[in-house]
């Protein structure tokens, strides 16, 4: 008779506790509790010296890169009670949401909910409460950058005549590299503190100004707080659509500023959505659908490898470096893309099959707009108009210029635009295509 088969070891909830610069002594009892009772302690270094003997479980150090690892971790100590250190709050920018996601993936659900009855976490207050009391800033009127594995060229969105801005360090270079971003946006004259070992016995602040920077690096375990303040004459970028013209490094290839306004609003971008940006030229629709909101996302395709990379380079200047550029020809380019919430073609609208592709890869309430100069183009507009409803406009804009000693209007070419709603009815269908060369800028 063969033995039952071994029933897999009971999950004990995992447990993420909160740990400051001060250590142990800055822990409440419930914390200490679950630290002393853990079998398994897993950490950073700096977190797991931050412990007592009297914490008796086995050590682990975080192995890089952190995310793939989870998983295997959670399972090679399934059934012991195993605590997570992390730094503050783990739920602002922390492991809490790497773990809460790999549970909620185990458990099939999408983690919208909660963390589940697998998880217990047990904050501590923030850095960015730390400094914020520090400082006297109200937090809810504070923006907060991270640049923990993130570009410093995230932080240029928040630049703002007036506005306080809290910085998460990604160690100890990055205030020099700070102040060097500062300079060259034209806020020179910013305001730089660095709060070091918050709530630790080796708290201390250091300052001074972006465009005088001399402070050698100091602890790692640092947050900046900048009172931005911009020189004379530097450019004003709004945060709706229609950023000047200028703006934007081009060879022509660019979608002009009323214009552009005008086809973001019909796009209407929205937190978290995607959006395809087809014949991107210059970047300019995914660069200004990305500063509507951090958690919105962009793919811009672009066929030419040249204005590819300068796609990239306008979306670090201003702000938003997390834009994905492919370099290809649409509609072979779009395959292998996650699905759109928005769709803009820009440019090659006549080649055979776009149209068709960015329909069927939209999910119904899914919006699709597209622009255009030429008869041909313009003809497949008011054909597709015919066929699916929606708007058919045309923009005219003109500019007033010298005429002699007077002023007359200069008249742009006018833009056939096309913007539409998918209806419920139509279900988005996978591109049969080879997957492109992408071209991921920094």
């Amino acid at each position: 008779m063969s033995p039952a088969p071994t029933e897999p070891a009971a999950r004990e909830p995992l447990c993420v506790v909160g740990i400051g610069a001060d250590g142990w002594d800055g822990l409440p009892a419930a914390s200490r509790d679950a630290l002393e009772a853990a079998e398994v302690l897993i950490g950073g270094g700096r977190q797991l010296a931050l412990l007592p003997d009297e914490c008796g479980g086995v050590r682990v150090p975080w192995p890089s890169p952190l995310r793939p690892a989870v998983p295997g971790l959670l399972d090679a100590y399934a059934g012991r009670r195993v605590c997570v250190l992390a730094s503050g709050d783990p739920m602002f920018h922390g492991i809490g949401r790497t773990l809460t996601e790999a549970l909620a993936e185990r458990a099939g659900r999408d983690g919208a909910g909660g963390p589940g009855p697998g998880l217990r976490i047990l904050p501590h207050p923030s850095s960015v409460s730390h400094a914020c009391a520090r400082l006297g800033w109200p937090v809810e009127d504070t923006e907060v950058v991270t640049l923990v594995g993130r570009p410093a060229e995230n932080l240029v969105r928040a630049l703002y005549d007036g506005r306080r801005v809290l910085v998460l360090s990604a160690g100890a270079g990055t205030p020099a590299e700070v102040a060097a971003l500062l300079r060259a946006h034209g806020f020179g004259p910013t305001r730089v503190r660095v709060l070091e070992q918050l709530g630790g016995a080796r708290e201390r602040i250091a300052e001074g100004v972006a465009e005088g920077w001399d402070l050698p690096p100091g602890d790692a375990l640092n947050v900046l707080a900048l009172d931005c303040v911009h020189a004379p004459g530097t450019p004003h970028l709004s945060t709706v659509p229609g950023l000047p013209d200028d703006a934007y490094a081009h060879d022509g290839q660019l979608t002009k500023r009323h214009v552009r306004a005008a086809t973001l609003a019909a796009l209407a971008p929205a937190p978290g959505e995607l959006l395809w940006d087809i014949g991107s030229g210059s970047g300019s629709i995914a660069v200004e659908w990305l500063r509507a909101h951090r958690s919105c996302r962009a793919v811009g395709v672009e066929r030419d490898p040249v204005r590819a990379a300068r796609i990239g380079r306008n979306a670090g200047a201003l702000g938003v470096p997390g834009l994905r550029v492919v370099t290809g020809s649409a509609p072979e380019a779009l395959a292998g893309l996650p699905v759109p919430d928005a769709v803009f073609i820009g440019g090659g609208l006549t080649a055979p099959g776009l149209l068709d592709a960015c329909w069927a890869a939209l999910p119904a309430g899914g919006r699709l707009v597209a622009n255009t100069v030429t008869l041909e183009s313009e003809a497949l507009l008011a054909e597709r108009y015919r066929r699916h409803g929606g708007e058919l406009v045309r923009l005219a804009v003109s500019h007033a210029v010298p005429v002699g000693g007077f002023t007359g209007w200069r008249q742009a070419m006018p833009v056939t635009q096309w913007s539409v709603v998918k209806p419920a009815a139509d279900a988005p269908a996978p591109i049969p295509s080879p997957s492109p060369q992408e071209n991921r800028q920094p």
